[in-house]
């Protein structure tokens, strides 16, 4: 598996490391307290720590539903976040448009799993030279991914990982296939496992997400192992 470099962390498959964070910025104090105290418990355990929250969550389920404080105040703060906390900050980017200022400021662009086939924001990405983590659509076989890197090699960006999010199962589930890991990892990258997304039932309340929380250890456990 190739190493890659993200801020002053090296991934490398040797040591663990976590991707957290509140799911929305909600503000900087809420979203600081939030990272403050995920640092002090990677520090207690030994894991690398990278803050993740989303300025703009643009597929949200309702029209009415809370999306973030958008691009400029949201990069805004993941930057004061960043500063205050000494840790790598990531977050999604959603089209093109995002990728120059949002590269200024964060130090890993994650594409979501919904546009992880849209070839110009894929390349893209990874033309800014910062290091890019796509997250497998729902939609796809984990084989399939091996195009999405594809697409990123082309930029000659070899800071590149992908994750596991979980795979459709019928309306409303999601299931997440441990087979995944062993396949993904055959591109030669780091696999990331997003543990809390793989417990959601999308759409599951109408207008917005269910989730079933209480497995959540129980997959992070297993795709730990794999």
């Amino acid at each position: 598996m190739k190493t890659i470099h993200v801020g002053n962390l090296t991934l490398d498959g040797e040591k663990l490391f976590l991707i957290a964070g509140p799911c929305v910025i909600e503000g900087y104090d809420r979203t600081l307290m939030i990272g403050r105290e995920i640092k002090k418990i990677c520090e207690r355990l030994g894991v690398q720590y990278i803050f993740k929250a989303s300025y703009d969550k643009a597929n949200r389920s309702s029209f009415h539903s809370f999306r973030g404080p958008g691009l400029e105040k949201g990069l805004e703060i993941l930057a004061d976040i960043k500063k205050e906390l000494q840790v790598p900050v990531l977050s999604d980017v959603h089209d093109v448009t995002q990728l120059a200022p949002a590269s200024k400021v964060l130090d890993m662009l994650q594409i979501p799993a919904f546009l992880c086939r849209q070839t110009d924001l894929v390349y893209g990405a990874a033309m800014t030279g910062k290091p890019v983590n796509v997250k497998k659509g729902q939609f796809m076989a984990p084989e399939d991914m091996k195009n999405v890197i594809e697409k990123m090699e082309e930029a000659h960006n070899p800071n590149l990982a992908v994750t596991e999010r979980g795979a459709s199962f019928g309306y409303h589930n999601l299931v997440v296939d441990m087979r995944s890991f062993p396949i993904m990892r055959q591109f030669g990258y780091p696999v990331i496992f997003d543990a809390t997304h793989s417990v959601q039932l999308p759409g599951g309340m109408g207008s917005s997400t269910g989730g079933q929380r209480e497995f959540i250890p129980y997959l992070a456990r297993a795709a730990a192992a794999s």
